[in-house]
């Protein structure tokens, strides 16, 4: 813990003001951070001391993260710097408020089809981002994917495994985890390329609409082997309600031969584009054109230490968990990264370089033998030669070399290639050396001219922005590098919500060219219109019904003076602008209330004397309760009477008027 919270309340290099640990794995440490330049919190990986000493695991860590930095799409968390404070080797990313989809997927389960579309769609749209930079994963699994609260998916962690991959990792219970999505290329070491993330994303997507993983086991061993060597339950088989088409859209990223599998991100999101706008489609593929073909090669047996290459992290076993709202959100940025293990790197690369070494040992003796010719040659007096260099630019190629009199000095060299609004496609529009310069090389050899060519007019193809935000619309707009004139409209849309777009102008698949207009269209959500209240005072109930005026009325009846059906409230004050739709309150009058009838016992002490007495007794002055001859030795009578409120009882004895008592029936 304590070098947990070494770097807490410091600042790197004047600028990253670290506040608090987030999260923590083998290799680094992740902290949540203050940039004061840009006054924004970040998320800074710092690099474990022990790793940071080693200079080639240092250098390497530098370069991954550099190259990660070029990539800028919506649905990849971005690496804003990379940097080095004393002994701190850093990164500083985006800080994402959300969970990883594993941490989602154990709150719900299994997914709703659609939920899943939704979620693969963007993974695979921030896949295909940076495959188009030359990236590759090589990790892809849900603890890797965030998803924010606002449904939007970002991709974590590009380059780390190619960073791990020459890290120590024994072969333990928690190698189960990143194994459930391993490719088979990489279970048995082999090449690999774009066509293993998609691999990987079929795995997720599968675990999304079946609540399963594809392979179980006890081991990492065993699920590697199971992902060569078998194909898994279709999903259907699992869940019915899984449509056919987005089965075989799983199916093809998850073929374990990479021939059969999508051959790009692109490829993928064109068959899941074609499946969202009909559900039924059909494919020009079935199930088994994947199943596993027989091969005449030997079984491979792999071993622990065989693992350890064949997939630089694992993470625990997918056993399903009790499923709870809680958050952690020091998963967000849990890299997990394994010790560096220099020396089993040597080792490994020394067992595999043993071939090429021949090889190399062979290409030196050559090398040799022409430099003792070239050497014999200078003694021979061959001597140099002066060559002026021609102008190639403006030139294909192929247009210099079928001129004689450069082709019969000069070789070209092409060495790169780059975006070119005033020359055509293939033109040279940079050469070195310089023409009309002057440069010396040995005779009877031909000098190297190395060139630029242009790739024509920088152009890209107009990205679907469907179900984009407003931010990410825009942010993947200027990402094109276009300079493209963005126009936003706003429009009322009932099924669309609000700062999502509607539209664009041109529509997906056109051809853009740098300076192109781009019309977005956002939705403004329904369209609600605005409604002024009425006094609704004084109206029956009936009436104030008829003029509601596109407000929601609610009835609250009350007992009051007011005759019965009468509206004697209202919750919202008359002349009140308020949006049409909304509900007003309006309390009406049930009328007076009703008395409510009520028996009391009352004593009635008796006039002394002999004999009988006539008692009467009379309430409410009308109301004759008790009338009948007692015997004057009782002394007292107790009668019931009956009424409401409060009544004035009048007692008569033999026809006199004794007395009044005001009475209260309670």
């Amino acid at each position: 813990m304590a070098d947990m919270d070494a770097y807490i309340g410091k600042m790197l290099d004047g600028r990253y003001e670290i506040l608090e640990v987030i999260g923590t794995g083998g290799m680094a440490i992740v902290y949540k951070a203050m940039d004061h330049r840009l006054n924004r919190q970040v998320a800074v990986k710092v690099l474990k001391n022990d790793l940071a000493q080693n200079a080639d695991f240092r250098r390497r860590f530098h370069d991954e993260a550099q190259a990660v930095a070029m990539l800028s799409h919506p649905n990849i968390v971005s690496v804003y710097d990379v940097s080095h404070d004393g002994d701190a080797e850093y990164i500083v990313m985006e800080l994402i408020d959300g969970i990883t989809l594993k941490q989602y997927m154990e709150r719900r389960g299994q997914l709703n089809w659609r939920e899943a579309l939704h979620f693969i769609t963007q993974i695979m749209k921030g896949l295909g981002h940076a495959h188009s930079r030359g990236i590759i994963h090589r990790d892809i699994k849900p603890h890797n994917i965030m998803i924010l609260r606002d449904g939007s998916v970002k991709v974590a962690d590009f380059g780390i495994a190619c960073l791990v991959a020459s890290a120590e990792n024994t072969l333990t219970q928690e190698a189960l985890g990143s194994v459930h999505y391993i490719s088979p290329e990489q279970a048995k070491g082999g090449h690999t390329d774009a066509r293993t993330d998609i691999y990987s994303a079929g795995v997720v997507l599968y675990e999304m609409l079946t609540d399963r993983l594809p392979f179980e086991g006890d081991s990492a061993v065993s699920i590697a082997i199971q992902h060569i060597s078998s194909v898994p339950l279709s999903p259907r088989e699992i869940n019915p309600d899984i449509p056919e088409a987005l089965e075989l859209i799983t199916m093809k990223a998850m073929a374990p031969d990479m021939e059969k599998r999508y051959p790009s991100a692109e490829a993928m999101l064109r068959d899941l584009d074609e499946f969202r706008k009909n559900p039924s489609i059909n494919f020009d593929y079935v199930l088994s054109d994947f199943a596993v073909e027989e091969t005449s090669e030997p079984t491979q047996h792999l071993n622990a230490s065989e693992m350890n290459e064949v997939h630089p992290h694992y993470a625990r076993p997918q056993r399903r968990e009790p499923r709870d709202n809680r958050y952690d959100p020091r998963g967000n940025y849990e890299d997990e990264y394994d010790e560096y293990d220099e020396r089993e790197h040597r080792r490994r690369r020394n067992k595999r370089s043993k071939g090429p070494m021949i090889a190399t040992i062979a290409a030196a003796v050559v090398v040799i033998v022409i430099l003792f010719s070239m050497i014999l040659s200078s003694f021979a007096g061959g001597g140099q030669a002066e060559f002026v260099i021609p102008k190639v630019v403006g030139m294909t190629v192929e247009e210099a070399m079928a001129d004689e009199e450069i082709s019969e000095k000069y070789t070209i060299e092409t060495i790169g290639s780059e975006f070119s609004d005033e020359y055509d496609k293939d033109v040279i529009i940079e050469q070195s050396p310089e023409d009309g310069r002057t440069k010396k090389g040995p005779k009877g050899e031909k000098y190297v001219i190395q060139v630029t060519v242009s790739l024509g007019e920088q152009t890209d193809e107009m990205p679907d922005l469907t179900d984009y935000n407003q931010t990410s619309a825009i942010s993947t707009l200027k990402n094109m590098s276009l300079d493209l004139n963005i126009i936003q409209e706003e429009a009322y849309d009932d099924e669309i919500p609000a700062g999502t777009v509607i539209s664009t102008d041109p529509v997906k698949g056109t051809t853009l060219k740098k300076g192109d207009t781009v019309t977005i269209v956002f939705s403004k959500g329904k369209e609600v219109k605005p409604v002024t209240v009425i006094n609704y005072v004084g109206m029956t109930l009936a009436k104030a019904q008829e003029q509601s005026g596109g407000l929601i009325i609610q009835i609250k009846e009350v007992e009051s003076d007011s005759e019965a059906g009468t509206v004697i409230d209202q919750d919202i004050a008359s002349g009140s602008q308020v949006e049409e739709g909304t509900t007003i309150t309006l309390t009406v009058s049930k009328g007076p209330a009703q008395p409510v009838e009520k028996t009391i016992t009352k004593s009635i002490a008796l006039p002394e004397g002999e004999g009988t007495v006539k008692v009467r007794v009379v309430v409410g002055g009308s109301d004759v309760q008790f009338d009948s001859d007692v015997d004057r030795a009782l002394m007292e009578i107790s009668i019931p009477l009956t009424g409401s409120g409060t009544q004035i009882v009048s007692v008569y004895f033999d026809g006199t008027l004794s007395y009044n008592e005001e009475v209260t029936f309670s």
